[in-house]
């Protein structure tokens, strides 16, 4: 079992609560479906719920290319994210420009891990905004 089918198991056991790194952190699960291959995945990410929205960061821990699953959304936005125990279908868009800046800017400001993510790499992490379908 790999380390997202972990934090995945204890999610959905734990009403969307996990331990160790994320304790305590807003996670929620994404589906998503492979450009590609077709194929259903479902990645563990920390969330920022802001004024009724949710925002995610495909920052690959800093990494200096997007995550496949950022890439996955952009070609099918149309998905479902489980937050505690409630699935849930949501648009997913891109946030640019300002906007992002200041997203993201509130993100490292309540865990600091996403500002050493930006540190780490050249490019714009980006900022998607999850609406609900």
């Amino acid at each position: 079992m790999g380390f997202n089918d972990e934090i995945i198991k204890e999610f959905r056991a734990n009403h969307g609560k996990v331990g160790g790194n994320f304790e305590g952190a807003p996670l929620l699960l994404l589906h998503h479906k492979g450009i590609k291959s077709g194929k259903q995945y479902v990645t563990p990410l920390v969330y920022l719920p802001k004024d009724g929205v949710s925002y995610i960061f495909a920052s690959a821990a800093g990494a200096d290319e997007d995550p496949q699953w950022y890439r996955n959304l952009l070609a099918d936005p149309a998905t479902e994210v489980e937050i505690g125990d409630d699935t849930v279908p949501v648009t997913v868009s891109e946030v640019t420009g300002a906007d992002r800046d200041r997203i993201y800017a509130e993100q490292a400001g309540l865990m600091p891990g996403f500002a050493d993510y930006e540190k780490k790499t050249s490019r714009t992490i980006p900022v998607l905004e999850l609406s609900r379908a």
